[in-house]
């Protein structure tokens, strides 16, 4: 049952309204608007109210057109009352005239509300799972009449007004309703459409207006440096990835192979005059390259709208909205729709570990520390000098909770890439002593931002199974990838970046010198199994006068290549799922910059194709070997061959799964070819080399084994005498009798 509108207690036995609260509407003042204006009973009949500025006659009409009252000025600014001749409460539709000419209106206050006692009974609990179909401005049909519904959380405002051109940015035109209960405002507007910006004015509770705010629950923005909302149509895009959905719904994703393509969609490639591709555009380009390159996944750095493009998306003020930067909201529909066509999954970074402090945004939203703490220990970044969400307080949780919700059901997303997860799972995370407060044991972490993260995890996989979750976190937080009911944090995977330092610093070391650093290769399979890993190579390496992969290897020009591309597959034979940011698997020379597209005339040239080639063969042979990824987050599908040539920093390792050939990984990190080189393998026969990184089509020496090596038993056990190629990884796949 809804809340019964309420009456203007100071009207007169005439109906006319008191000259306070004509006053107090007049000013944008009045705490309660619906209490004078629309339609009231008034003795045995009704009358109406309404305030529109400008106007100097106005006649009120029925929504069928039937006219039933003239309405009388009793304000120069434009508040007029007057009786209607009519015999229920119904909305009504204003005839409007002044000298310069005449216009119609639809009255928003002779509508009841949209939101009823269930929305106000969840919010007020923070268990709705469907706020971004209550909050926000969405087009609906309404008492007969079709418009916008506008509602907004704001407990402490003391009025809550949507303001845009169609009221002249005037806050006194559309103050919204308070539901004291919930701290929700809300407001239909009639006769409103799609495309028309928005933000709200809200006066504070110490009477200050503030700076107008944008919606939190937009799903659509102005292009930058324009910051207002803007109502958004209905999702009308008709999907067509049943069979992609159905597949991952069904999968145990630890046992997929998941090669993912990390993309910074505004300079990936641009326009010859250097603009930005439109979702469509990236979708003819970006989709058939990731397919031909054999990449699983595209993730993005965050889409949703932020203010500054130099923050790469992680500054975002419309968690909501994905910007305005690449086209309309169906445009990234129609590309999640065509990648999952093509069989390529979306994957999207997801920012909850803090938010800009642009007075458009969040910060302060109705005058206090609403989504952040007051106390700077607590709701302010040091890093970033941004806020932190106050992750203890029920409806910023079911804020970022229904965020994550929203982006797998509208947008069909098939993962969230958590940013920055360190950062909210500890107190004292870039804080000196005296700069943080201690939780209520006394330590150090975080547990409000774990109980959220939990719950963030839970309702996802509850809700949308085939969705995954990867955590960014730095540190040895146990149980990151391990199931809430088990204690963990409930992420499906995990960043590995102790494999990104370790590996990359190895490979930064002279071949001279490696064998002082062979710790750096073998740490990593003490912990590899101790989550659910995914190895990434990702943007954070190669910005910031860090240079790009390819000038992190050590040596010449040749060196260089050949080094990379015998990581590339060394990577690609370890356990773990992969992450290879973009440009890197054609070896960029320069490192990556927001401000331009990346440099794809390198693929003209031998050695860059080379490594295009061999990323383009490793995810072939990743994602068609079993023994390469399903087992890629259990140690029964990984043994050590070889694991202390530290002399010649050569390592071994097998791979192995149900239902596939096993794998022998070597790689010889030397420029020294390594003959008759023997390596112990488990079965006598022969084993077919299935990637040689020193091939001459990849721009290597073309050493190798003729493409087969034998084992045999010598010495006690099976092994087999080859060749390793310098710098290089080579595979070799055991072939069973009855295939050869």
């Amino acid at each position: 049952m809804r809340k019964p509108r309420a009456t203007a207690a100071t009207s007169g036995p005439d109906g006319l309204a008191s000259a306070g609260d004509v006053a107090a509407i007049v000013a944008g003042t009045h705490g309660d608007p619906f209490a004078v204006l629309g339609v009231h009973e008034a003795g045995k009949g009704f009358v109406a109210r309404c305030f529109v500025p400008n106007a100097e006659f106005v006649t009120a009409y029925t929504l069928t057109g039937k006219e039933v009252g003239e309405l009388t000025r009793s304000d120069d600014a434009g508040f007029f009352e007057g009786k209607l001749s009519i015999r229920k409460r119904q909305p009504l539709r204003y005839h409007a005239k002044n000298a310069g000419g005449d216009w119609w209106l639809t009255d928003p206050y002779s509508f009841g509300p949209v939101l009823g006692p269930l929305d106000d009974y969840y919010m007020a609990e923070g268990s709705h799972l469907r706020l971004f179909d209550k909050l926000g401005a969405h087009i609906i049909e309404h008492e007969g009449a079709t418009g916008v519904h506008f509602a907004v959380w704001a407990p402490n405002a003391r009025r809550v007004s949507v303001v845009g051109a169609f009221n002249d940015w005037d806050g006194r035109r559309h103050t919204m309703r308070g539901r004291k209960d919930t701290g929700i405002w809300e407001l239909f507007i009639p006769d409103l459409g799609s495309g028309r910006p928005y933000k709200f004015e809200i006066i504070g509770p110490d009477g200050v207006r503030l700076p107008l705010k944008a919606d939190p629950f937009a799903f659509e923005s102005e292009l930058r440096p324009a910051t207002a909302s803007v109502t958004a149509p209905p999702m009308a895009h008709q999907w067509g990835d049943e069979a992609h959905r159905s597949f991952w719904q069904k999968a145990d994703p630890r046992r997929e192979a998941i090669s993912i393509y990390e993309v910074h969609a505004g300079s990936w490639q641009r326009r010859d005059d250097g603009t930005f591709l439109t979702w469509d555009e990236l979708a003819a380009r970006l989709i058939p390259y990731a397919v031909d390159t054999g990449f699983t996944h595209i993730e993005f750095l965050p889409i949703s709208e932020h203010p500054y493009d130099p923050s790469w998306g992680y500054q975002t003020t419309g968690l909501y909205a994905p910007t305005a930067r690449f086209g309309d909201p169906e445009g990234f529909a129609r590309f999640v729709d065509g990648a999952h066509r093509a069989g390529v999954g979306v994957i999207l970074d997801w920012v909850p570990a803090h938010f800009p402090v642009d007075e458009h945004g969040l910060v302060k939203f109705d005058g206090t520390a609403l989504y952040e703490h007051e106390d700077p220990r607590q709701g302010f970044h040091p890093d970033w000098n941004t806020a932190i969400y106050n992750f203890g307080r029920r409806e910023v949780v079911s804020f970022l909770v229904n965020n994550a919700l929203f982006w797998a059901e509208k947008y069909h997303v098939d993962g969230l890439r958590v940013d920055a997860v360190a950062s909210m799972l500890y107190l004292d995370y870039s804080r000196k002593a005296g700069e943080w407060i201690p939780n209520e044991k006394g330590g150090r972490e975080n547990l409000e931002a774990v109980a959220f993260l939990q719950k963030m995890n839970k309702e996802l996989y509850g809700h949308h199974p085939g969705v995954m979750t990867i955590a960014e976190e730095s540190t040895s937080w146990p149980k990151v990838s391990q199931p809430v009911h088990e204690g963990g944090l409930g992420f499906g995977f995990k960043w590995n970046m102790g494999f990104m330092h370790d590996t990359l610093e190895y490979f930064s070391k002279e071949p001279i010198y490696r064998k002082h650093h062979h710790n750096d290769i073998t740490f990593g399979l003490v912990y590899a199994f101790s989550e659910n890993f995914v190895l990434p190579l990702s943007h954070d390496e190669v910005v910031h006068g860090k240079g790009s992969l390819l000038h992190k290897m050590a040596g010449d020009d040749w060196q260089k290549f050949a080094t990379l591309r015998a990581y590339y597959a060394f990577m690609w034979g370890y356990p773990g799922k992969k992450l290879l940011f973009m440009g890197q698997e054609f070896a960029q020379r320069r490192e990556w910059s927001e401000e331009r597209a990346l440099d794809w005339d390198l693929l003209d040239h031998a050695p860059h194709r080379g490594v295009w080639q061999a990323v383009r063969d490793l995810n072939y042979l990743y994602r068609s070997r079993p023994a390469l990824h399903a087992r890629d987050c259990e140690p029964e599908g990984f043994s050590w061959l070889i694991v202390d040539d530290r002399d010649n920093s050569v390592f071994a390792w097998l791979r192995s799964a149900p239902d596939g050939n096993p794998i022998a990984i070597i790689s010889n990190f030397t420029p020294v070819p390594r003959e008759n080189y023997r390596v112990p393998l488990p079965e006598a026969g022969e084993w077919r080399e299935i990637m040689n990184t020193d091939a001459a089509d990849y721009g290597g020496s073309g050493m190798g084994n003729v493409g087969m090596v034998v084992a045999s038993e010598e010495g006690g056990g099976i092994s087999a005498a080859m060749l390793l190629p310098p710098l290089s990884t080579i595979m070799l796949e055991f072939v069973p009798d009855e295939g050869r």
